[in-house]
């Protein structure tokens, strides 16, 4: 990490004094103090994407991508000699942006609140490595034929023009020009992190230039706010106007963003974004597969970290049941030394684990290999961008059954991840014994899905009754076996299963 100096971020290519800002201002709020007022504060809490910006991030192969973030979340000091482009910085009145053009062109923008960042979302895929251009599958309604992924505007509202002409225009996108300045910066290193210091009257944020001196930092505060994506903390700032005296920023730490998959197992670095584990993963965990598309928005994964998915130890988190039926482990690390322990023995209450104040999650560990049917169901009143009323998710191992007598296969290994139903995500233990070791069969199911309705202590409020929950439970396991009914006859399978709910955390 480079050395402390005078803090300062490249905006729109124009070098800008970050100032005494302390933790608490807000990416956003700095910039519109600049005068660069087209990203607004609609939602204050990363659901409306009026706020999207681009920033520069390395791409794992010593090169640059084009990430879109909610600037309204992310504090102003975490970007200390980065790149950010605001969509002003895109293009202007005299020279538009392919992208400003074609929303101008096929009536992208009515009052326009929203529109400058759609164009920051929108240019983050235009720019985006790979896009190409398919001929989508019959049915397919989510990419166009330019290779464009609606996914990367499900950060993005609307309230008066109406999707249609958006999405024409993201389809009607072709490739960048080779001229393009923002396209050859791909080619080009990212900025490297800095060291950072800067107070204001509310409170200080340090980025630590190492590991050991961010578990110094812990060691010596232990109510210090630690941030990474800030897609949480950043809500606190900005609906209940929390502060703290010190934030340390831990987003770029190397040892943080440790990525290793191999015979041993799966590591993920508890400060990687999650877009970033889901395109390092590639498919090789289907079950977090599920879940990725599930969690939030776009914009908000490329910020949200497992660490601080697990950190906050909520029990409506999206990753903590997958991570739960995966029988994942964290690794705890502080000055004293690491130490490894299992998720199922991390929760302790509602919003407390064994973590211990000096400590923070370093790695979550995956054992491999993973089981071959999996599933993950969230409950919600939207597809995307919602939070759950019920979450559960499955990872199933059988024996393999009777070779040509049609018998059904015996459960060898489930487990079953909760959220959404008690004070901390859980294990739905009777369940699973009820399954193991007996048939995959309709009856087995039933059996056991009468032991998942009765898991946790679900209650009533404003996203669904105590009734609804449990209602959910046991529906959960009787879709997971009619979406897997041959999973107990071999070859017979279908890894996976669908989704009964909505999306996010």
């Amino acid at each position: 990490m480079e050395p402390q100096t005078r803090p300062w971020v490249a905006v729109n290519g124009r070098t800008r004094e970050l100032g005494e800002v302390g933790g608490h201002v807000t990416l956003l709020e700095w910039l519109r103090g600049l005068g660069l007022t087209g990203g607004k504060e609609g939602c204050a809490e990363g659901e409306c994407g009026a706020c999207a910006v681009l920033v520069a991030r390395d791409d794992g192969q010593n090169g640059t991508h084009w990430v879109a973030i909610n600037s309204c979340l992310v504090p102003a000091a975490a970007f200390d000699r980065q790149q950010v482009v605001t969509a002003e910085g895109l293009g202007g009145p005299g020279q538009l942006h392919p992208v400003q053009r074609e929303m101008a062109d096929r009536g992208g923008s009515q009052c326009g609140y929203c529109t400058p960042g759609f164009i920051c979302s929108m240019a983050a895929e235009y720019y985006r490595a790979g896009r190409r251009a398919v001929v989508p599958e019959a049915g397919e309604h989510e990419h166009g034929p330019n290779g464009f992924d609606l996914h990367a505007l499900s950060g993005n509202l609307c309230r008066c023009t109406g999707y249609r002409p958006i999405r024409d225009a993201a389809y009607a996108l072709g490739k960048p020009d080779a001229d393009d300045p923002l396209l050859a910066r791909l080619g080009e290193r990212a900025p490297a992190p800095a060291a950072t210091t800067t107070s204001s009257a509310q409170g200080r944020y340090v980025r630590p230039a190492s590991f050991a001196e961010a578990l110094e930092l812990r060691a010596a505060y232990p109510d210090a706010r630690l941030v990474a994506g800030s897609t949480d903390w950043g809500v606190e700032l900005n609906i209940r106007h929390a502060r703290a005296a010190l934030t340390i920023g831990i987003d770029r730490i190397e040892e943080l963003r440790e990525f290793s998959a191999g015979p041993g197992g799966i590591d993920l670095g508890a400060a990687l974004s999650l877009s970033e584990i889901e395109a390092r993963l590639a498919g090789r965990v289907p079950l977090l597969a599920e879940v990725f598309p599930q969690f939030a928005s776009r914009l908000i994964r490329n910020g949200a970290t497992l660490g601080g998915n697990l950190g906050t130890a909520s029990p409506i988190g999206d990753t903590p049941p997958a991570l739960l039926a995966l029988d994942a482990s964290l690794v705890l690390a502080s000055v004293a030394g690491e130490r490894e322990i299992r998720l199922a023995d991390y929760f302790t209450g509602y919003r407390q684990s064994v973590r211990r104040p000096d400590e923070l999650i370093k790695t979550v560990r995956i054992p491999v290999p993973v089981a071959p049917v999996s599933a993950f169901h969230k409950i919600a009143k939207r597809r995307f961008d919602d939070i759950a009323s019920v979450a559960i998710a499955y990872a199933l191992r059988l024996d393999g059954g009777a070779s040509g007598n049609g018998a059904a296969s015996r459960v060898a290994e489930i487990r079953i991840g909760l959220g959404g139903v008690a004070a901390t995500p859980l294990r739905a233990l009777a369940a699973e014994e009820a399954l193991t070791g007996q048939p995959w069969t309709a009856e087995a199911v039933a059996a056991a899905a009468g032991e998942l309705a009765r898991a946790g202590t679900p209650m009533s409020d404003h996203r669904a009754s105590a009734g609804y929950r449990t209602a959910m439970l046991r529906n959960s396991l009787l879709k997971f076996y009619a979406q897997n009914p041959g999973a107990g006859n071999p070859g017979a399978g279908n890894p996976g299963a669908g989704n009964p709910g909505g999306g996010r955390s």
